[in-house]
């Protein structure tokens, strides 16, 4: 199995960011059963006051060779698109081995 997390800021000027966590978190979750070896898929949107980012992705795949895969699989290339990376300043990410 791959572990896959990201932590993202938004960025500073979005007025409705629960409007925009709630898309990031309905888009990236739906794509459980869509694309082909992500195993699990969780979107955290409410952190503590101690937090420094605003979201962050748990995934699980299968293998390395899947989540490369969903790096370009189309229907997570149109969340990212249009959910994720129009609204985002920073963006962190540490895939490993579980």
């Amino acid at each position: 199995m791959v572990k896959h997390v990201i932590l993202w800021k938004l960025k500073e000027e979005i007025e409705d960011k629960a409007a925009v966590k709630a898309g990031i978190k309905a888009g990236l979750e739906g794509l459980k059963g869509v694309v082909p070896g992500l195993v699990d898929i969780s979107v955290k949107t409410e952190g503590l006051a101690s937090s420094n980012a605003d979201v962050m992705l748990d995934s699980t795949f299968e293998s390395e060779a899947a989540l490369k895969g969903y790096s370009v699989h189309p229907a997570h290339v149109e969340v990212a698109n249009t959910k994720v990376r129009p609204f985002t300043q920073t963006r962190l990410c540490l895939d490993f081995e579980a």
